[in-house]
């Protein structure tokens, strides 16, 4: 199946597929975190009926009941609209000095202008992790901001 991916400046991103019954449908990732799901009129491709309005937690939870958690894709798809801003990935290893304590002590954000807007935990998906969340070995931190804010976070969590 092809998705189509298309930047929406200043709103955010619209995916659109055709499904197995012929109908166009769309999914618009706004850059607020929420989500609209559109069909399109089969008469007129551009004019899209709108099905439910998600909000980012509904839509991690569709997500999560799906098996399909993209929020990582998401997040990097996002940063295309905005220069200098990018998104990266921070693994968690068994000799980080912060496995097996809160997010919250690595200090990340305030340290680097950094932020870990997502844990990947396996198959789990923990999108906007609190301070509180306790970080694990082999957990994928998702991080967005500058290139040497990123660099900084992996250094703290690798100690």
């Amino acid at each position: 199946m092809d998705v189509t991916e298309v930047l929406l400046p200043g709103v955010g991103i619209r995916y659109e597929f055709t499904n197995h019954e012929g109908h166009r449908v769309g999914i618009v990732a706004e850059r607020t975190g929420d989500f609209e799901l559109v069909v399109y009129l089969r008469g007129d491709p551009d004019e899209g009926r709108p099905l439910v309005r998600l909000n980012s937690a509904e839509a991690d939870a569709v997500a999560d009941i799906l098996g399909a958690p993209r929020i990582a894709e998401r997040f990097a798809d996002l940063t295309k609209e905005v220069p200098g801003l990018v998104s990266g990935q921070v693994e968690v290893r068994s000799a980080s000095p912060y496995a097996g304590r809160p997010l919250g002590h690595t200090k990340a954000r305030s340290r680097t202008g950094a932020s870990v807007v997502a844990i990947v935990r396996g198959e789990q998906v923990i999108a906007s992790p609190t301070p509180d969340e306790t970080l694990q070995a082999g957990d994928v931190l998702v991080v967005i901001g500058t290139r040497e804010g990123i660099a900084g976070v992996d250094r703290i969590i690798q100690g």
